[in-house]
Order: C-alpha cells, then sequence, then structure tokens
C-alpha cells in the first residue's frame, strides 16, 4: 500500500466513499491507496463545537492535519427545513439525541413534520467541504442541493435524510437514484468539485 498523501476527517466508510467517487475524476494522478481515512489513521474524533457547518469542518480538518501531519479535507453536512427555520442544521447528526442514529433523527424529523402541507415541506441539504494543510493554509467551498421532505422513507440507498428528501427536478428520494447521480446533484457533490481543484494545487505543491 502506498503511503498516505491525503486524510479525509471522517469515520464515516459512507461518506468516504462518496467523497473519493468526487474526488477522483479532478485527481487523476491520486489513487484510492493515497487516501487514508481518519478511521483508518486511528485519530481521535474532535469535539465539534462550531456555530456552522464551516467551521465544525475546520475543526474536524484542523485536527485530523495536525495529527497526521498530512493535507486533510473534511466536510459538514446537513438538512435544513425552511418552517423549521434551517433546522435541524447542524444538528442533523444527533437531532434525536444520539449521534448518527439515522433512522432515528429521520423519524423525529418526519414526526415534527407532519402537520406540514406538501406546499410547505421545502428544504435543503448543505454542505461546507474544507482543505486544511499542515502549514495552517485553509480552503473552505460550499455546496446546496434544495428539495423538499417527503412524508415516509423511499429507498435502500444513501444514509442520513437520503430516504425522506427528494431534489428539485427528481421523481425520486435521494435514497433511491443512483449513486452517480446522486454525487452529480448532491450538495457534497458540488462542494468537493468546487475543493477538488485546491487539493490537486495542493497535492502538486
Amino acid at each position: 500500500m502506498s503511503v498516505a498523501r491525503l486524510a479525509i476527517a471522517t469515520h464515516n466508510a459512507h461518506k468516504v466513499d462518496e467523497i473519493w467517487a468526487v474526488l477522483a475524476p479532478a485527481l487523476p494522478g491520486l489513487t484510492r491507496e493515497d487516501v487514508a481515512s481518519a478511521k483508518e489513521l486511528d485519530a481521535p474524533s474532535p469535539v465539534e463545537d462550531g456555530t456552522s457547518f464551516a467551521e465544525n469542518a475546520l475543526i474536524k480538518a484542523r485536527a485530523l492535519a495536525a495529527s497526521s501531519g498530512l493535507p486533510a479535507i473534511a466536510d459538514d453536512s446537513g438538512i435544513a427545513v425552511d418552517v423549521m427555520g434551517g433546522a435541524p442544521g447542524i444538528f442533523s447528526a444527533l437531532w434525536s439525541g444520539r449521534h448518527g442514529a439515522d433512522r432515528e433523527n429521520l423519524e423525529l424529523l418526519l414526526a415534527q413534520m407532519a402537520d406540514i402541507p406538501d406546499a410547505h415541506r421545502g428544504a435543503r441539504f448543505v454542505c461546507a467541504a474544507v482543505l486544511v494543510m499542515p502549514d495552517g493554509r485553509e480552503v473552505v467551498c460550499e455546496g446546496v442541493v434544495e428539495g423538499e421532505l417527503l412524508r415516509a422513507p423511499a429507498g435502500e440507498g444513501g444514509f442520513g435524510y437520503d430516504p425522506i428528501f427528494r431534489a428539485h427536478g427528481e421523481t425520486v428520494s435521494n435514497a433511491e437514484i443512483s449513486p452517480e447521480r446522486k454525487n452529480e446533484i448532491s450538495h457534497r457533490g458540488h462542494a468537493f468539485r468546487a475543493l477538488a481543484p485546491h487539493v490537486a494545487e495542493a497535492l502538486a505543491g
């Protein structure tokens, strides 16, 4: 295995796969073996106490860049519901009270939205993707996909709130579209495609 050249600040295997699928076409000189997740590097998860997606992403990337000595990328993302004033927002992953309890988070949000008519179920996925270099240089890029909340989960793909979110222009939920299509339209796809040239420049330098 090659020595890692780039670190991804996540312990979530699904997220590593999505990020790599987006970055790989823009970084032809980089192989999957050149990339290591925080889990693979046995790096601890820092306390994410920022007040925005960008702040939380930077906390994670700064910690991993410092511990690994590698350029580190991270993202923080979530769902923002119009009639809830942008909630769950940065608390999306722990909306039900336990971090990463995808099904419980999803079911709680559906229950909270149960009486909201279809015309007012607008929502968006938001992602802040960041690059932090060991020398302190930082880049922040953001991606957004607009859509609406469904009334019941649909599909087995994706993760998080994907089964109850349908992006504008699509006829099915994010959990029912192909991984390739999801990367094409998703908030994470938009954010990391914007970040990719900065990653390429950092690795080339």
